[in-house]
């Protein structure tokens, strides 16, 4: 056992692995992210000319791109500016060059993490349509609302192509208004009266008012004007795959509210419904109703749990909002007198940090998808305008507008301040998640705490277990995907090197908990509380071989000199991947695919076929020989039992005579972690508690055999038992 201070040391180590995550959060200019990225790109692949990048501007996170002293434009990362998270939940990097003319000079594509390029769309494909924004003129983009250009929209990836897209244009014209680019001016604090609000307006109104006075916006489309939108694009496959029925069908009728608005609100949810909308925002947050009925979904069938609703996005000058799933909420019915019926009503929280302004107009822009092959799409917007009512607003006299350097610096520190503060947020969205698996937690540390009562009735502990590990594979890894991976653990040492953000992990209370349990359980159990429990590709494993052996397919025990020398493998595995990350992280991730977790858990077998070929390799190999990838590919298992040897206590029983001359619970270990001379190797064991059961099992175990027999004989001739139970008292029971 180590000494206190190592083990707790590792701890703080341990507990760091989880929140040690590189984050992005930008606090000054000083740190912005785009100097983390210079080095990436050549400044003539970004302003065409340009020589090198010359030093951060002091009050605004951009780098002159320079030919000698002469600055040609300027280059920052979109990160720095607007948020762009994409489906992975993880930042999309572009590095994006502009010219004094406010023209869009060169784009390069620096880091991201999704997941859905991985399927069958090639890197170079996405890059490619990112570069393509070269030429663009940011101000046509500013004169429309950044509707100018074309969407090149990439079939598979459609999430990930629209968050370039907009965080390319929103950061593009906040950068060359503050620099006053192409004669785009700087915005600046009204000095005059304002508009905002009226909370206190608290009228009811039916629907027809409703829609009268503009308080509820209406887009309706039918067949005719689908199809001729289609014709208008001129994309011939669009063209020859029309929407079937009559035209004057309804293709999408739908309808936008501000919710938040007292009297709107009150009107189209009802006092209840309005009350629950209000206790879920926090200050600042607005919420639109969006309701629609007709052939097509604003929210689309693709739509899943953890995602993005890639069919519509709120637009207002620079802001723009996309909807993750902890902003929405259905909605069961409308309150207002007369409303018609809705196949689909959602609410949609806009965040406080976002920047959106409830007195100025807005959109809502709707994509309209056509397929035109297997998993081709061609792609259409189309915008439903809402301005609210002056009957709603009221002018207030805002204070003198802050200095120019300080006004930068407050825009920084609420950008600040909103990142902080999100995580909070998505904490309380997912309370609910958060109280399942905390409970999941505490009942297996229970468990753990009191497994000689646990283990005592056979039946019920394997039961328990099947039980535990479906709820681990459906619900922590396929519901939630919240499976920990080695990257996590590869990208903390890179970490040690660099900054890294304790807000950023906080993002997702799943994988936060888990880690944090990870660390506290590797002191007190090894390895096996998660690897054994908690690990969804590990629960997949060996519910399959579960069902293998119903189906009576043959057992393999690998000899034991052969299973001492393959589960070596998994360590060298991690290493190999370890000292890949000392060079590059983004190679060691490439190659952490030796993990299948992503293709069967995150993805769920949605991927292209060489990825799931690999997993069902290694599920096949499962049925035959248990939990195959456990014993001697997993690097995350190496990496976990590593550390293992630092626990403080032997919590699993033995007896003298385990391992000589008994070897029942090494031949029933399922992942050969008893030696044959009876002791538990804790850096391969699982923690199954099957040994536990077998322990204390009066029929199979030797010594509890003999224990009984001895107490039987002791009764009878004490007189306890009546003399006719002597015989089967003294029977020996097979202890194979």
């Amino acid at each position: 056992m180590g000494h206190p201070s190592h083990i707790f040391l590792f701890a703080f180590l341990s507990i760091a692995v989880a929140l040690g995550l590189v984050g992005n959060t930008p606090v000054k200019a000083d740190d912005a992210l785009v100097q983390h990225y210079l080095d990436k790109v050549a400044p003539g692949e970004l302003v065409p000319g340009a020589e090198a990048f010359g030093p951060l501007k002091n009050d605004f996170p951009v780098v002159p791109a320079l030919k000698g002293k002469d600055t040609l434009g300027w280059v920052y990362l979109t990160s720095d500016f607007v948020s762009t998270t994409g489906y992975s939940g993880k930042p999309i990097h572009t590095l994006v060059g502009v010219d004094k003319d406010a023209v869009i000079t060169g784009v390069r594509l620096v880091k991201h993490s999704e997941p859905i390029v991985l399927i069958g769309i090639p890197d170079k494909k996405i890059r490619a349509v990112t570069e393509g924004y070269a030429g663009l003129d940011l101000k046509a983009e500013a004169a429309s609302g950044g509707s100018a250009h074309d969407l090149d929209i990439i079939s598979g990836a459609t999430v990930t192509i629209m968050v370039i897209d907009d965080s390319i244009i929103r950061s593009g014209l906040k950068v060359a208004r503050t620099l006053g680019l192409g004669g785009l001016a700087s915005e600046v604090a009204q000095s005059g009266p304002k508009k905002e609000v009226d909370t206190d307006k608290r009228d009811i109104s039916d629907w027809t008012t409703l829609t009268g006075d503009g308080s509820v916006r209406r887009l309706s489309l039918d067949v005719a004007q689908i199809n001729e939108s289609f014709v208008a694009q001129g994309d011939k496959r669009a063209i020859g795959r029309p929407e079937k029925g009559p035209e004057t069908d309804t293709f999408i009728d739908l309808y936008l509210a501000l919710a938040d608005v007292p009297s709107i609100g009150l009107s189209l949810l009802g006092e209840a419904e309005y009350a629950n909308l209000m206790a879920r925002m926090k200050d600042g947050d607005h919420a639109i109703l969006v309701t629609g009925r007709g052939r097509y979904s604003f929210k689309g069938s693709g739509y899943v749990r953890g995602g993005i609703f890639d069919r519509i996005q709120l637009i207002q000058d620079d802001v723009s909002v996309r909807f993750h799933d902890r902003q929405h909420n259905r909605v069961g019915t409308i309150a207002a007198d007369g409303a018609p019926a809705f196949s689909e009503m959602d609410l949609f929280i806009i965040p406080a940090d976002s920047g959106f302004d409830p007195a100025k107009e807005f959109r809502l822009q709707l994509l309209v998808q056509r397929p035109v092959g297997p998993i081709e799409k061609v792609f259409l917007t189309f915008d439903l305008g809402y301005r609210l009512p002056d009957s709603y607003l009221k002018t207030v006299t805002p204070a003198a507008a802050p200095a120019a350097s300080e006004q930068t610096e407050n825009t920084v520190s609420a950008k600040d301040r909103g990142v902080q503060e999100l995580w909070k947020r998505i904490w309380n969205d997912r309370k609910t998640d958060v109280l399942i698996l905390a409970a999941a937690i505490a009942v297996l540390t229970l468990v753990f705490f009191f497994q000689m009562q646990v283990t005592r009735h056979e039946r019920f502990t394997f039961w328990f277990r099947i039980g535990f590990l479906t709820f681990t594979l459906v619900w922590l890894g396929w519901m939630e995907n919240a499976q920990l991976s080695v990257v996590n653990v590869l990208a903390f040492f890179s970490a040690l090197t660099s900054d890294f953000s304790w807000d950023a992990f906080l993002m997702d209370p799943l994988v936060f908990l888990l880690w944090f349990s990870v660390a506290a359980a590797l002191l007190f159990w090894g390895r096996g509380a998660y690897c054994g429990w908690l690990c969804p590709f590990g629960a997949l494993q060996e519910l399959t071989n579960r069902i293998a052996k119903l189906c009576r397919i043959p057992q393999i025990e690998v000899p034991w000199g052969l299973h001492e020398r393959l589960w070596p493998v998994k360590y060298i595995i991690f290493l190999g991947l370890f000292g890949l990350s000392l060079y590059s992280l983004d190679i060691a991730e490439h190659y952490a695919e030796v993990e299948p977790f992503k293709t069967a858990i995150i993805l769920k077998f949605q991927r292209a076929w060489p990825f799931v070929l690999f997993v069902v390799a290694l599920l096949a190999a499962g049925l035959f020989i248990e939990r195959f990838y456990c014993r001697y590919l997993c690097p995350l298992g190496a990496a976990l039992a590593i550390p293992a040897r630092l626990r403080m206590f032997d919590w699993l029983k033995r007896y003298r005579e385990c391992g000589n001359p008994c070897n029942r619970c090494a031949k029933e270990c399922m992942v050969q972690a008893i030696h044959p001379e009876g002791n538990i190797n804790p850096n391969e064991c699982l923690n199954c508690l099957h040994c536990q059961v077998l322990y204390q099992h009066d029929q199979k175990c030797p010594v509890c055999i003999k224990k009984l027999a001895k107490r039987r004989r002791f009764e009878v001739q004490t007189g306890l038992v009546k003399p006719d139970t002597k015989a089967k008292a003294e029977t020996p029971v097979s202890a194979t």
